[in-house]
């Protein structure tokens, strides 16, 4: 007898069998769907990668060709084609040079850490301050037996911080209400002679106010000797505010004084100046791109990493600064010393300008942008590309970057007729060297014309030298070397004149005593 498996199998005939084909085969179309539902979702994930690591590249093009385009409108509004040669030449004159163009856009740091390689280097950067953390506990516990965190240098630096931020109050007082109300008085419509008194009287409160915005943030630092955080703030806020203040004339003045023929105040409004006091951008302009609502998880986030960068700052200079120029004034000067410090000096310089870039460039300004709903986030570019100084200085700072080339550079070129470019750019270098070594004078105390020498003379040469033309991958190692070694040669020679005036007091205070360098006599 068959089995009854058997006997059933033999029942059911090719129906049956039929039957079992079209199940197996089911199963192969339903796991063959599922694998195409795979795919597609990987397919999507891959085209969103692509897109997003796209649009920076496709934004800046875009920006060019926008920029391009405004530079060569037609001054009448004809058409391109009825315009001779020369009138193109004309429209890239300063008067009808190119304007600073606002857009929503996101910062390019921003962009990049939706990327995860680009991630990881910002985890590593994290390492190295949980290394940093980790050593002085270690080295705290070795040598006192606790496990304790001092953070004296930052408290140190950050002393006196309220009677910074009291100064603050009139310098930003007499900014908020000093220039408007002088554009006020020169846009009302009246009788040739009442105006003229209000236009002397405008002039009058400006003096003024410059005067204010100078002396008193330089008499509070020496009278109370603020340490160096403190008199950063100040000198910060006392060259932002002056900025501001020019940018707001500069843009406001010609467009009130040809409308003041009208009826009416012609003046822009209050509220769009105080709008421009915060928002992270040196050229006034009426309305700015806004984004739709504040992300204030966002807000946070760049707050506590700017303040992690301050953190860090600290354990670098404490951990590889201290130590190795406190006592470097009390031996004697030889050439040998001078070049293993400036050589050690190179890794603590290039993170602490790695620093100050991500803690204020990006970490601050994104912050203070976000809160305002400012759209335009392009504070910097890819300035670590580089391949030229020239590309360098155009990307590092963008904020101040366009408050030059707008004020100094093109101003500059409409005052020398269009033809000294040449004088226009060393005019830039020349108030850019100025206002930089000015600012490290006030924050660290004494004049030492370091920065001078390296920005105006050095980096003016290499401005020439390393232009655009120079690309590939040898340009920019050697940018980024000659970067190291810069940062380097500051951080060694200010280091040097810090604890040289410390250990080596003057006997009495002489103009002279206080412009030479006292680390090159001091030797105890």
């Amino acid at each position: 007898m068959e089995p009854r498996a058997a006997r059933s199998r033999k029942g059911e005939g090719p129906r049956g069998e039929q039957e079992r084909r079209r199940s197996g085969g089911g199963n192969i179309e339903k796991d063959r769907g599922l694998d195409l539902v795979q795919w597609t979702r990987h397919m999507e994930a891959v085209k969103t990668q692509l897109l997003e690591q796209a649009q920076g590249q496709l934004i800046e093009l875009l920006d060019r060709a926008v920029q391009e385009a405004i530079q060569c409108y037609p001054p009448q509004g004809g058409p391109l084609s009825s315009i001779p040669p020369d009138s193109l030449s004309k429209a890239r004159e300063p008067s009808l040079g190119k304007r600073k163009i606002f857009i929503i856009r996101k910062s390019l740091l921003d962009e990049l850490m939706e990327v995860q390689h680009f991630r990881t280097i910002y985890h590593m950067f994290i390492a190295g301050l949980c290394v940093f953390i980790i050593s002085t506990l270690a080295i705290d516990f070795i040598d006192e037996g606790r496990l304790m965190l001092e953070f004296d240098l930052l408290i140190f630096s950050f002393g006196q911080l309220p009677l910074a931020l009291m100064t603050w109050v009139p310098m930003f007082l007499s900014t908020l209400l000093v220039p408007y109300q002088a554009l006020r008085l020169w846009a009302r419509p009246r009788a040739r002679g009442a105006w003229m008194l209000g236009v002397g009287l405008g002039f009058m409160m400006l003096a003024v106010h410059t005067t204010v915005l100078w002396v008193l943030p330089v008499h509070v630092a020496l009278k109370y000797q603020l340490p160096p955080a403190s008199r950063c703030i100040l000198v910060f806020e006392q060259v932002r505010l002056l900025m501001k203040s020019y940018s707001f004339l500069r843009e406001a003045v010609p467009g009130t004084l040809c409308a003041r023929g009208g009826e009416g105040m012609r003046a822009p409004s209050f509220s769009s100046y105080l709008y421009f006091l915060f928002c992270p951008t040196l050229i006034y302009r009426e309305t700015y791109p806004r984004t739709p609502n504040v992300r204030w998880n966002y807000v946070a986030k760049n707050f506590a990493q700017a303040l992690g960068c301050v953190l860090y700052a600290c354990f670098i200079l404490g951990r590889l600064c201290v130590p190795v120029f406190a006592n470097m004034s009390r031996e004697p000067f030889s050439t040998r010393a001078l070049v293993l410090s400036i050589m050690h000096a190179t890794l603590p310089g290039i993170f602490m300008l790695l620093l100050i870039f991500f803690a204020f460039l990006h970490c601050w300004l994104n912050a203070f942008a976000e809160m305002l709903r400012f759209g335009d986030r392009m504070f910097y570019r890819d300035w670590w590309n580089s391949t030229s100084f020239s590309n360098y200085y155009r990307t590092w700072n963008v904020v101040v970057h366009d408050w030059l080339y707008s004020y100094v550079y093109q101003d500059g070129l409409w005052l020398l007729g269009g033809r000294a470019r040449g004088a226009a750019m060393l005019g830039v270098f020349l108030v850019s060297a100025v206002v930089h070594e000015y600012i490290f004078c006030f924050v660290l105390g004494f004049f030492y014309p370091v920065m001078l020498m390296l920005f105006l003379v050095f980096g003016g040469l290499l401005n020439f030298m390393m232009h655009d033309r120079h690309t590939g991958p040898a340009w920019n190692v050697l940018m980024w070397t000659l970067l190291f070694l810069g940062q380097g040669i500051q951080v060694s020679l200010y280091c040097q004149e810090w604890y040289a005036r410390r250990h080596c007091p003057l006997p009495q205070t002489t103009f002279w005593g206080l412009v030479t360098p006292r680390s090159w006599s001091c030797h105890t």
